[in-house]
C-alpha cells in the first residue's frame, strides 16, 4: 500500500507535537485537519485564559512565553501554535475533513473531503488526534434554534446593555457571565445545581462571580432548568418563571463526534463513548489505529479529566510503538492536572 507510514488526523496541540516527533524520528507522515490548526481553541472568547501554566501546555520542547508571565490567553496560544508549525516547517493540510476510515490487509484507506473534492488516502497507520469538543451538548428545549441563542460565547462587546441569560455553572458559563457583567450587560445565570462547584470553576473566577452575585451585579438562579425559549423571554423550572432575555447563552458543554472511531470499528466504552485502547501504546483495538490527546477520553460528561498537559505522554507512547520500542515510563508531573 502506498502512502505515508502515519496519517495524523487533527492539528491541535497534541497532533502538532506528534508531527514534530515523527519528523525528528524520520517517520514519514501526513497531517490533515477539518479546520485550521488549533481550531477548537479558536472558538474560545477573545482573551480567554487557559487553566494550565504556560510550561505545562508548551509542546515539542518549544518554550511558551506570555506577555505578562501569567497563564496564556487564547490569542497567545494560537500564535504559539503557528510559531511551532513554522519553526519545524510542518506540512498540515487544513480544510480536509476525514469522513471514513477502513482497515485493509496492509494498512488503512481514509476517505476525506477537501478543496479537490472527495478522495481516498492510504496510510500504514492512523492517529486520531481529533479532540473531544466537536459539537455543543443540546438541551432539546423549544426555541433552542432561535437566532438570539448561542452555544458559544464570542466577543463580550456584542452583549453591551443587553439582557443576557447564561445557562450553565462551569468554567465557560461562569466566565461568560462575569465578562458580560463587565460590559454592562444585565445578566441572569441559571444553573441546575444548588451552588457553583469549585472543582469545575477556575480558582480565579470563583471569588469574582461570588462577589458579583453578593453585590447584586448579576442574578443567580441555582436549582433551575430551562423549559422554553421565546424571542423575548425564557421560561425556567421550577415554577415556570419568566425571564426577559435579548440573548441566551447555552454554555452546557460539548460532545465528541465519534463517527471516525465507529467507521474504523473501534470499540467505544461507557457513557463517554471512550475508544478502547492500550494505555502503554495508545493503540486502539483496531491494529494500527492510535488515539492521542483528549480524543482518548471520549465525551467528558462528568467533568474534564483529560487536558493538553496530561496528554504529552501520548506522543512518547505512540512514537515508541511505531518504532517497536518498549513503552516509555512517564516521569513528568504533568500526568496530574495542575488544577
Amino acid at each position: 500500500m502506498n502512502g505515508p507510514e502515519v496519517l495524523i488526523v487533527g492539528a491541535g496541540p497534541i497532533g502538532i507535537e506528534l508531527a514534530v516527533r515523527l519528523r525528528r524520528e524520520r517517520i514519514s507522515y501526513e497531517q490533515v485537519d477539518a479546520g485550521q490548526i488549533g481550531s477548537t481553541i479558536s472558538w474560545y472568547a477573545p482573551q480567554t485564559q487557559f487553566f494550565s501554566s504556560p510550561e505545562r501546555i508548551a509542546i515539542a520542547g518549544v518554550p511558551l512565553q506570555t506577555l505578562d508571565q501569567s497563564k496564556a490567553t487564547r490569542e497567545e496560544y494560537l500564535t504559539y501554535l503557528r510559531s511551532v508549525v513554522l519553526q519545524f516547517d510542518l506540512k498540515v493540510e487544513t480544510g480536509v475533513r476525514v469522513n471514513a476510515i477502513t482497515r485493509g490487509d496492509d494498512g488503512f484507506v481514509v476517505t476525506a473531503f477537501g478543496r479537490d473534492g472527495e478522495r481516498k488516502r492510504t496510510a500504514q497507520n492512523v492517529v486520531l488526534a481529533i479532540g473531544d469538543m466537536h459539537r455543543p451538548h443540546l438541551l432539546g428545549v423549544p426555541g433552542e434554534d432561535l437566532p438570539h441563542v448561542s452555544h458559544f460565547f464570542g466577543d463580550p462587546h456584542a452583549y453591551f446593555r443587553r439582557q443576557v441569560l447564561v445557562v450553565g455553572g462551569r468554567n465557560s458559563a461562569v466566565e461568560a457571565a462575569i465578562r458580560c457583567v463587565r460590559v454592562a450587560a444585565i445578566v441572569t445565570l441559571s444553573y441546575r445545581a444548588a451552588e457553583l462547584d469549585p472543582k469545575h470553576v477556575k480558582p480565579w473566577l470563583l471569588p469574582e462571580i461570588n462577589a458579583m452575585i453578593r453585590d447584586s451585579r448579576m442574578t443567580f438562579l441555582p436549582g433551575t432548568t430551562l423549559r422554553e425559549i421565546t424571542p423575548a423571554h425564557v421560561v425556567l423550572d421550577p415554577g415556570g418563571r419568566r425571564i426577559d432575555a435579548d440573548s441566551v447563552l447555552l454554555l452546557t458543554g460539548y460532545e465528541q463526534d465519534s463517527s471516525l472511531f465507529e467507521s474504523a470499528g473501534v470499540t467505544l466504552v461507557g457513557p463517554q463513548r471512550r475508544p478502547r485502547f492500550n494505555e502503554a501504546t495508545m493503540e486502539t483495538d483496531v491494529p494500527g489505529l492510535y488515539v492521542a490527546g483528549t480524543a482518548a477520553a471520549g465525551t467528558q460528561v462528568s467533568g474534564t479529566t483529560a487536558f493538553i498537559e496530561t496528554s504529552h505522554i501520548h506522543v512518547d507512547r505512540i512514537a515508541a510503538a511505531l518504532k517497536g520500542e518498549p513503552a516509555p515510563v512517564e516521569t513528568q508531573a504533568y500526568a496530574v492536572p495542575e488544577q
